[in-house]
């Protein structure tokens, strides 16, 4: 094969089986996940390599290379049923900036940080109302870190539940693959940071701490799960900012200087 059959073969497989792939989108399996993908990718990343550094238009040829994978992208969206397409979204959207952005970046080429604009700006172009956004590996593995929310966090500790468990990578997966990318999602999140955990530090010292969780649970983390898991991805941003003004009304005002974050 040459170099450029095995450059189009590479960049239109990266995510042909987002799902599989994002199986080990998970704390303690991610970098041994995104390594192995990356380490799939470098035969490809080597072919792009060469004839970026060898062709007389590469930003063409680049740019060839975004729209087959945007393209590849989009027939698999296409292919995949209505109910089910904005979880598929989700999946291949988090399968590009968790694995094929920062496997990019990684490789360190003079092509890659080129390779990563042409395929930010193609799929645009494909998903008009996605604005993806790329990151290192070792910015990502730090997110895993981070908690979703520390509100959320708090409601799944007093439940017993792990800070690995599989509802709370889900939320994890949706704030880093949507809500980030929304018009003022990284505000959002950012000024929530800020004030989360004042607000989990007032409701700890309750008595009805954990009554207070429960009702949280019920009515806006529970149900913003579910949304998610039925592709109801805009609901659960709905839920997220009411649970926003809700926490930050009834246990912040000690803090009345603190205003909302765009909701």
């Amino acid at each position: 094969m040459t170099d450029y059959q095995i450059a189009m073969e590479g960049i239109t497989s990266a995510i042909r089986n987002p799902e599989e792939l994002i199986k080990t989108f998970k704390r303690n399996q991610y970098p041994d996940g995104f390594q192995k993908f990356y380490m799939s990718m470098v035969p490809t990343l080597d072919a792009i390599e060469r004839l970026y550094v060898s062709v007389g238009e590469p930003d063409t040829m680049l740019e060839n290379m975004a729209q087959s994978f945007a393209d590849q992208a989009k027939q698999l969206y296409d292919q995949t049923p209505r109910r089910s397409r904005e979880v598929f979204f989700i999946n291949e959207s988090l399968a590009v900036a968790g694995y094929v952005f920062p496997a990019i970046l990684q490789y360190k080429g003079e092509s890659s940080k080129a390779l990563i604009e042409h395929i930010q700006k193609k799929w645009k172009s494909v998903f008009p109302k996605s604005n993806i956004k790329y990151a290192t590996y070792e910015e990502i593995e730090k997110g895993f870190h981070r908690k979703w929310c520390y509100i959320t966090t708090a409601a799944c500790q007093v439940r017993g539940m792990d800070d690995d468990c599989e509802e709370l990578n889900l939320l994890r997966t949706y704030r880093d693959t949507y809500m980030a990318c929304q018009e003022g999602g990284d505000s959002l999140i950012r000024d929530y940071y800020d004030i989360a955990p004042s607000i989990v530090k007032h409701i700890n010292m309750r008595p009805d701490s954990e009554q207070i969780y429960d009702r949280l649970w019920d009515s806006y983390i529970a149900p913003c799960i579910k949304a998610i898991r039925e592709g109801r991805m805009e609901d659960c941003l709905n839920l997220y900012s009411e649970m926003v003004l809700d926490t930050r009304d009834r246990y912040f005002h000690l803090y009345p200087h603190v205003k909302s974050s765009g909701t």
